[in-house]
């Protein structure tokens, strides 16, 4: 049986892991009859939102590691404990916890630095040549992990896809229910909810994508 780690970057679409995504890639290992386990960094988040109003909660601060723990059902580790020998593939579900938490792209762009502990666990990954999936936003991380002329895609975003080009990378277009595969790199990205409308739209990119990087393994 084929093991898969799972990393979260909280819980909510807003300042979290983006629980329809986070979820289905949950769903679609499960159905290939994969064992995945959760990991997530024990750091606070960059802040907090009321998903209701869409506005800052100011004064509040949870932690990533915390939040993800809801979406994982409480069986989810520290990032700390992840080691790429126990594992055959590295998955990101995105959400905007992924270019806050993860990262700095939501505030910094293409200068964006990616949070120590997780471009550690990624360039690991990398190195021991096991393939690695990134969805909706994740895929910002891409160049900082394997450096110049990696392919990826957001998905048609003109904004994002200049700035990831700006890093180094290679952006490619993308629809909603395709992906984008690296074979060079064992790099696996979609689109999800930069472009998806309706779950299934999400859902349909993310079984490609974990069938993608099960077939790399």
């Amino acid at each position: 049986m084929k093991r898969v780690a799972v990393i979260l970057s909280g819980c909510g679409v807003f300042d979290g892991a983006e629980i329809y995504e986070s979820v289905l890639t949950l769903l679609h290992l499960d159905k290939a009859n994969v064992h995945y386990q959760c990991f997530a960094p024990d750091i606070p988040q960059q802040h907090v939102i009321n998903h209701l109003s869409g506005e800052v909660v100011e004064g509040e601060t949870r932690q990533v590691l915390v939040e993800a723990a809801r979406i994982a059902r409480g069986d989810i580790k520290s990032l700390s404990a992840l080691r790429e020998g126990d594992f055959d593939a590295l998955i990101f579900p995105g959400g905007f916890g992924a270019a806050k938490n993860l990262c700095s792209f939501a505030t910094e762009g293409q200068a964006m630095q990616v949070q120590p502990e997780v471009l550690e666990v990624c360039q690991r990954f990398a190195k021991a040549t096991k393939p690695v999936g990134l969805i909706c936003i994740a895929p910002v991380l891409a160049a900082k992990i394997y450096g110049d002329k990696v392919k990826c895609t957001i998905g048609h975003d003109t904004a994002t896809a200049e700035a990831i080009n700006a890093m180094g990378a290679q952006h490619v277009p993308c629809n909603v229910d395709d992906v984008v595969i690296d074979e060079q790199h064992k790099l696996v990205t979609t689109p999800a909810y930069m472009l998806a409308q309706r779950i299934n739209e999400a859902s349909a990119g993310i079984e490609k994508l974990v069938h993608a990087v099960l077939a790399l393994c």
